[in-house]
């Protein structure tokens, strides 16, 4: 069973610096894809930044350069650095992964989705 865990929310000031984690866990077989999404009350959850299947890399536009997303494969982890961070970053914080498991001996490739982290950002 695949399980994605995320940390390193919490409180900070405007201007503060922040850096989430999300690793994955399970009988990985490829990881396709991870990123992070936000989302606030009431609204749709909107995209920050993400790997795409073929390595290229997505920026929100309201966050390119401020944040900046990193992975480590061999540790099935992505990283988001969040900079600079504005009061309008406050959201909880989504990993997300498209991942490849062998369950029965076939494969499959699925979403996931972790269990979302806080971030909020005030004075």
């Amino acid at each position: 069973q695949v399980q994605l865990v995320e940390s390193g929310g919490g409180l900070v000031q405007p201007g503060g610096s922040l850096r989430l984690s999300c690793a994955a866990s399970g009988t990985i077989v490829r990881n396709n894809a991870m990123g992070w999404y936000r989302q606030t009350s009431g609204k749709e959850r909107e995209l920050v930044a993400a790997f795409s299947t073929w390595g290229s890399i997505d920026y929100a536009d309201s966050v390119k350069g401020r944040f900046t997303i990193s992975r480590d494969n061999a540790k099935s982890t992505v990283y988001l650095q969040m900079n600079s961070l504005k009061p309008e970053d406050t959201a909880v914080y989504y990993c997300n992964a498209r991942l490849t498991t062998r369950r029965g001996g076939y494969f499959y490739t699925d979403d996931y989705w972790g269990q979302g982290t806080q971030v909020t950002v005030s004075s």
